[in-house]
């Protein structure tokens, strides 16, 4: 069974809880991280512990969302082991799976709708890496800075 965790602020609170609905429906396990309301907070302190998560194999995947996905990308993309890609299409979740095998998708729920996010997440936890061994050296690259 695939296990994903997930995390927002309060941008990206109502996405993530109707996002958990969703993979849950697929029979996908979820850690959620908070945030638990739509009150004020600081996105790092969601992001990081959900990051990792990823990072240390107690999740296959992890799924965070701000109001941009920018924060959250920063955050998540400071843990070593995190390959974590902002997408607001299908087809950017689509390559950064195949290309960069990113570990970690990052959502704007104040750029994409409930039914694009949906689509998006479906797409990256979907898609396998390619395994092509350009691909997986530029990873290696990435991993050795």
């Amino acid at each position: 069974m695939m296990k994903v965790s997930i995390a927002s602020d309060h941008g990206g609170y109502n996405l993530k809880e109707g996002l958990k609905e969703h993979l849950k429906e697929q029979g996908i396990m979820i850690k959620d991280f908070g945030t638990n309301s739509l009150e004020s907070c600081d996105y790092p302190d969601f992001g990081r512990p959900a990051a990792q998560a990823v990072a240390d194999g107690e999740v296959d995947f992890g799924i965070l969302i701000c109001t941009t996905g920018i924060g959250m990308s920063m955050v998540a993309n400071k843990i070593k082991g995190v390959r974590a890609a902002l997408c607001s299409d299908s087809v950017s979740a689509q390559l950064t799976r195949l290309h960069n095998n990113a570990n970690v998708l990052v959502l704007g729920a104040g750029i994409v709708g409930d039914v694009l996010a949906e689509s998006i997440v479906d797409t990256f936890l979907s898609t396998d890496f390619s395994n092509s061994e350009r691909h997986q050296r530029r990873i290696d690259k990435i991993e050795s800075l």
